[in-house]
């Protein structure tokens, strides 16, 4: 398998993306595929059967460019960034001697924006480790470049972001992921209770760091991507409130393109004994 990455990821990106419209178009032929990202689009106010389409194209491009993004050197999968909008939030931060939470949602090329900061600057995040032992490696070697740090969930791992901020680094955190049991609060994200994990909120209460919002917009036809860092307001102590801001600033960013985000991703299913709060996530 190892090998069918690397040899693949030699080819062009268009080409790359090209194959992931089919694989993206091939994946709706799965019901519960197909009947996952369709039921989250109208949750979200935002379905058409287009944009379930577009959709799906979009969640095939991911597929296919996490190989040569994380095999290709990293000064040639930076080069196809071919735009960056925002960049003069993260030297602010950095001119006022602050260290930067990055949240990197599940939203166009996720990997590309850490590893375009990482050859910037030093940063550290957390990572689950995959259960087949030649993914665990490939995403090692893919994510471990330039200024870069991962780290596993666990205390040894949280310390280690709140030692990055202190030094005044960056910390990757996710801002939409599903949080494990006692991480996390409820808080409603696309007119639904979500439980999210506050680590972040956290981190900016003991580090004053500065949040900002990172992803990548593919760009048609593989041209390459297009990096947006949105700044964030001063977050509130209350962690409720806190939320309410972030997911608010991520609703916006993903209306604005909806056809990139992970739809597919289960944020908001129950496990055994989570019980939402009654009153309205509207």
């Amino acid at each position: 398998m190892l090998l069918f990455f690397r040899i693949f990821a030699l080819l062009p990106l268009p080409l790359v993306h090209f194959l992931g419209v089919w694989l993206g178009l091939l994946s709706l032929l799965r019901p519960s595929h197909r009947q996952a990202i369709a039921n989250n689009l109208r949750q979200a106010g935002l379905y058409s059967p287009g944009l379930l389409i577009r959709t799906a194209m979009e969640f095939g491009k991911g597929m296919t460019e996490l190989a040569p993004i994380w095999v290709r050197p990293l000064a040639t999968v930076t080069g196809w960034v071919r735009e960056v909008r925002g960049w003069e939030h993260v030297e602010a931060a950095r001119a006022a001697g602050k260290g930067l939470i990055v949240l990197g949602p599940h939203l166009g090329c996720l990997e590309l924006a850490g590893l375009y900061l990482a050859a910037r600057l030093p940063i550290t995040a957390l990572y689950r480790r995959p259960r087949q032992a030649w993914a665990h490696t490939l995403m090692q070697a893919g994510r471990n470049r330039g200024q870069a740090k991962m780290v596993e969930p666990n205390l040894a791992g949280v310390r280690a972001l709140l030692t990055a901020l202190k030094r005044n680094e960056a910390a990757w955190v996710l801002p939409d992921q599903k949080a494990n049991k006692g991480e996390g609060a409820w808080a409603p994200l696309f007119g639904r209770w979500a439980y999210m994990p506050t680590l972040l909120y956290r981190l900016a209460a003991s580090s004053g760091a500065q949040p900002l919002l990172f992803y990548c917009k593919r760009l048609n036809w593989g041209r390459g991507y297009r990096l947006v860092i949105e700044p964030l307001p001063v977050l509130p102590a209350e962690t409720a409130t806190a939320m309410r801001i972030v997911n608010h600033a991520l609703e916006e960013s993903v209306r604005r393109m909806p056809e990139q985000y992970l739809w597919t991703y289960q944020l908001h299913r129950l496990r055994h004994g989570e019980m939402p709060p009654a009153e309205s996530a509207a």
